[in-house]
């Protein structure tokens, strides 16, 4: 996948414009990507219980000033992509007021919770448009990883890639960097 920007039909306003008039049933996520819009249905229960659990995990060892986030969206405008993930955390004084996007220089750690529906998205896509965002750190919780369920911790990005990746099997810890220092027991997952 390249890192050159992508050259859309509309321009970025337009794209965000686009992405604020949807009509989405509730509970649905709506995401404009390369492909794309793409649209998620409410999560189920397995989703939500590891998202309760990370969120207080989150939530315990997040920086001061900053919020963890269930349903904010995120602009990646050199791939031409907003992302909602399934969690992120975010200095606060960057969240747009209103439901406009925050961008993802902002943003500290996204957090993905696979499906079956969107297992291959999240592993490949968002890793890729989440890297050349500059995001930080990306946690992806993999329930339907075919080796076997796992989370696996995607840092330190440059040129549109991660170049760091630990990959752990549910039921052991994992350990998000700074400005976390979260040791995260994947036990109840």
């Amino acid at each position: 996948m390249s890192a050159a920007i992508v050259d859309t039909p509309l321009d970025w306003d337009a794209l965000v414009r686009t992405w604020h008039e949807l009509d989405v049933p509730e509970g649905w996520r709506p995401e404009v990507t390369i492909e794309g819009i793409r649209m998620s249905p409410p999560p189920g229960g397995q989703h939500n219980l590891i998202a309760d659990q990370l969120h207080e995990a989150l939530v315990r060892s997040r920086p001061n000033g900053a919020g963890v986030f269930q349903t904010l969206g995120v602009t990646v405008p050199v791939v031409g992509g907003i992302y909602v993930p399934d969690l992120c955390v975010v200095p606060r004084a960057y969240v747009p007021d209103g439901s406009d996007p925050v961008p993802s220089e902002h943003v500290l750690l996204a957090v993905e919770i696979t499906s079956a529906g969107n297992a291959n998205h999240d592993r490949s896509r968002k890793r890729w448009a989440y890297a050349h965002g500059g995001i930080e750190q990306y946690l992806l919780v993999d329930p339907h990883d075919p080796d076997g369920a796992a989370v696996t911790l995607f840092s330190d990005p440059a040129d549109g890639a991660y170049r760091k990746a630990c990959r752990i099997p549910f039921g052991e810890k994992i350990t998000l960097g700074s400005p976390f220092g979260l040791v995260l027991d994947t036990t109840e997952f």
